[in-house]
């Protein structure tokens, strides 16, 4: 019997990928493989994971707040508890693998598993590796990742180019493009730009979408937008669309059918995380990037860039996204060759068994 920890979380980004390894750790193993998450008390993946069938525990980690809070002393204690129990953890589970997924549990356990001795692989999400990634790899086995160039922050011979798994099966094909547009009830002879910024929502996209209506002034859209606003500002955008009816616009909080909104798409405008840059490349579908400068080592620019290098996105940094990036999104939509360039060069960078590769990894170091 195969013992195998995931950890990661925090967000989706960190845990569906994780999620996805273990669906294909069980595709690959069936019945002789074990397998438990370990995530942080308190956030999403202790509701998300049990959800899908699987084993989790949680540790009392949390991360520095970037302003000056009293929060913050208590972090250096929190981290030598969640040291301790990832430990006892690792030994009561017997694990024999150990993976990392980012988000505030992987370090200690990662850290911890390498203190007792057992394999682990890291897998570095973005183009840009993050502080705890690189002093953690010293130590594992392996590292995939998503990016080349990625022997800047690792030694070469332990990476291994894998892609970023994903849950669900995007492709290029994909669901029915004419099912797509009924279902937002749209029509084939316009244009459909998707606007999507995460389950939570995005300021700036939303302030884009804005401020584009307002210019339109009164009339309705030129191209259909499916624009999803997070749940956040739900009730804020659902009050402007009120007061500023405009045709053309499907709005909602959430996007349920994620394969319909890909369909029907010709673009994307959208934020740079390492899933939804993934997600892209597998349905190869032309992407205006908004990169959030929110995050760590500003990674989502980096993502973003990187594509850009390749001919696979367009970038327009966030602050110009209110006044630039839905006239830089007309303009693509009115050159045909563009996205057809785009589309293709996206696809060459889609890892469709990003899972499976990782599995291969992981299976390596156990021998």
């Amino acid at each position: 019997m195969k013992k195998i920890i995931l950890s990661g979380g925090g967000t989706g980004g960190h845990i569906y990928p994780a999620v996805a390894v273990a669906e294909a750790l069980k595709r690959r193993f069936g019945g002789d493989v074990e397998l438990l998450f370990v995530g942080a008390e308190g956030k999403m993946e202790m509701e998300k994971v049990p959800a899908l069938g699987y084993r989790i525990v949680g540790l009392p980690i949390a991360g520095l707040q970037r302003r000056m809070d009293w929060h913050n002393l208590a972090v250096p204690l929190k981290v030598l508890r969640s040291i301790r129990m990832a430990k006892k953890t690792i030994r009561d589970f017997g694990a024999d693998a150990v993976v990392g997924f980012g988000g505030y549990a992987s370090a200690p356990v990662l850290w911890s598993a390498q203190q007792l001795g057992v394999p682990t692989v890291i897998q570095e999400q973005n183009s840009y590796a993050g502080l705890t990634n690189k002093i953690l790899a010293r130590r594992a086995k392996r590292i995939c990742v998503a990016y080349e160039g990625m022997d800047r922050f690792f030694a070469p011979g332990k990476i291994t180019m894998t892609g970023n798994p994903l849950r669900g099966r995007f492709s290029k094909e994909g669901a029915d493009r004419g099912e797509a547009l009924a279902y937002y009830g749209f029509r084939a002879e316009l244009p459909v730009v998707l606007v999507v910024g995460g389950s939570l929502g995005t300021r700036s996209l939303n302030e884009m979408m804005k401020a584009w209506i307002l210019s339109l002034g009164g009339a309705d859209a030129p191209v259909q937008v499916i624009w999803q606003t997070g749940k956040y500002y739900e009730r804020e955008m659902q009050a402007f669309l009120a007061a500023h009816p405009t045709g053309n616009i499907w709005q909602g909080a959430f996007i349920d059918r994620m394969d319909y909104a890909y369909a029907a798409a010709d673009l994307v405008v959208s934020r740079s995380g390492a899933g939804t840059v993934s997600e892209l490349c597998l349905v190869a579908r032309p992407v205006l990037f908004v990169p959030s400068p929110n995050v760590a080592e500003d990674h989502q620019t980096k993502n973003a860039r990187a594509l850009e290098a390749k001919g696979a996105a367009v970038v327009v940094p966030d602050a110009e996204a209110r006044t630039r990036a839905m006239a830089r999104a007309m303009e693509l939509l009115a050159d045909g060759e563009a996205l057809r360039r785009m589309s293709e060069n996206l696809e060459k960078l889609a890892r469709p068994d990003a899972a499976e590769r990782i599995v291969d990894e992981i299976e390596k170091v156990m021998k």
